[in-house]
Order: C-alpha cells, then sequence, then structure tokens
C-alpha cells in the first residue's frame, strides 16, 4: 500500500498565513515561509499554499511567495488560489512550486483543466472541490453542493457528478474541502470523503476537520483519503507533524517516517 501522506496547509491573505471556520473569522497565524520551514524540518511530505482571496478579488496568485518558498526549502509544494490561465500556471512553475490547484476557474471553464493537464503533465494539476452540504427544495433531497470563489458562490453542481467529470477531464489529484467541517477541528467529513475516493480513481486529499490525531487516523482509513490536509492543530502547536506521523505509524497507517 502506498504512504498515507499528511500536507500542512497554509492558506494566504495578503502575504501572511491565516486561519477561519467556515472560512470566515480570519485570524492571522504568521510567516508562509517560516512556516514552511518549520513543517519541512518536521518532516511533512508535502506543503499546500492557497490564496484564499484571490478569485474572490480577481487577481493572480502567489508568485512571489512560491519563489521564497523554493528558495528556502526542498520540499515539494502547491500553490493555488486565482489560477486560471496556462500563463499563471508557467509563472508558478518557474517559480519553484511543483503543482498548482485551480477551483473556481475549473467551474466556470472546465476544459481548462484539460489544457493545463495536456500542457503541464496530469501530476502538476489538482483541482480543488470547496463543498457544503445543501438541501434542494425541488427535489426535497440534500446533497453536497460545489461552491467557488473562495467558498462564497454556491454552484448548483453536486460534488459526486463533478469529481467524476474532474478526473475525466485530466485532473491529476483532488483536494477536498467540507465547509462544514473547515476549522472546526470537530473531524473530517468521512462520508463524504469516502464517496468521493471511491467515485474516482485519482488521489483524494481530505480537507477541513482536523482537531486530533484520531481525526487523521479516521479520514486516511474510514474515509479512504490518500492525503490528510492539516492546518489549525499543527499552526497552533497542538501537535507536531511527527508526532502525527508516529500515531498513525502504530496504528498501522502506512506513512512516511523519518530515517
Amino acid at each position: 500500500m502506498l504512504a498515507k501522506r499528511i500536507i500542512p496547509c497554509l492558506d494566504v491573505r495578503e502575504g501572511r498565513v491565516v486561519k477561519g471556520i467556515h472560512f470566515e473569522n480570519i485570524k492571522d497565524v504568521g510567516n508562509p515561509v517560516e512556516l514552511a520551514k518549520k513543517y519541512e524540518e518536521e518532516a511533512a511530505d508535502e506543503l499546500v499554499f492557497l490564496d484564499i482571496t484571490a478569485s474572490y478579488e480577481k487577481r493572480e496568485t502567489m508568485v512571489e511567495v512560491a519563489e521564497k518558498v523554493a528558495a528556502e526549502l526542498t520540499l515539494p509544494f502547491t500553490v493555488g488560489g486565482g489560477i486560471n490561465t496556462a500563463d499563471h500556471v508557467t509563472n508558478l512553475l518557474k517559480a519553484g512550486a511543483d503543482k498548482v490547484s485551480i477551483n473556481t476557474a475549473a467551474v466556470l471553464s472546465p476544459t481548462l483543466v484539460t489544457e493545463l493537464a495536456d500542457k503541464f503533465g496530469s501530476q502538476c494539476i489538482v483541482v480543488a472541490i470547496d463543498v457544503k452540504k445543501t438541501w434542494d427544495r425541488i427535489t426535497r433531497r440534500s446533497y453536497w453542493e460545489v461552491f467557488i470563489n473562495g467558498g462564497k458562490t454556491p454552484t448548483g453542481k453536486d460534488v459526486l457528478q463533478w469529481a467524476s467529470q474532474v478526473e475525466k477531464l485530466g485532473a491529476g489529484e483532488i483536494l477536498l474541502t467540507s465547509m462544514d467541517t473547515d476549522g472546526t477541528q470537530g473531524g473530517y467529513d468521512l462520508s463524504l470523503t469516502r464517496k468521493i475516493a471511491e467515485r474516482v480513481s485519482i488521489p483524494v486529499i481530505a480537507s477541513g476537520g482536523a482537531g486530533r490525531l484520531e481525526h487523521l487516523a479516521a479520514v486516511l482509513r474510514e474515509g479512504k483519503a490518500d492525503a490528510a490536509l492539516v492546518a489549525s492543530i499543527f499552526h497552533y502547536g497542538q501537535f507536531t507533524i511527527r508526532q502525527a506521523k508516529e500515531f498513525l505509524h502504530k496504528r498501522g497507517i502506512p506513512v512516511r517516517m523519518d530515517d
């Protein structure tokens, strides 16, 4: 079995790492480069940097941050937020990013996913999907609805159908965030994650809700995620990445350990 990945997530706004709850109540956490260096030392598998207001504010994402991180680290990292052209991707990869994450642009122009995958390779293209449980008054059923623009705009898209489409379009990975559990530290949405993981054959990175190490074990095992994206418990020093990996290793979940 392939090793499961532990990936710290650094949400960036105006050059600073921030964290919120349900995509709101944003608080400053620190400098992105300094936090990235700390997580590399703690044996993170990868890092994800997301410019959380780039799509909503319609501006290009963080080339300068990518350059600074690449100059200091050897750890693979993904950058997302406001990416909507091949030129954006070229600039970020040249700056040192290993992958890019697209969300809003993928929904608004699905063919962009294929264009980017063909040009840069599927391994570079992560499609981020922000999801919220929604009640449909017409069908009188609840479903997981896809949101864009940093979680501000509902799309009416069902996440199960969108995830399948994303895979067919050529995405290499899915970064799945439950807006309902984001920042709550009450655990990942296991049902949502499992349904997506069973629906597609590409890796699924679970995001939103880690508060205890048991939550990581649950989403990697019961949720069938390939990787766990983690923010609050690492940012605020509740646990280190080494502690998380030791916890998972002792429970028989394959993770990459330090030599």
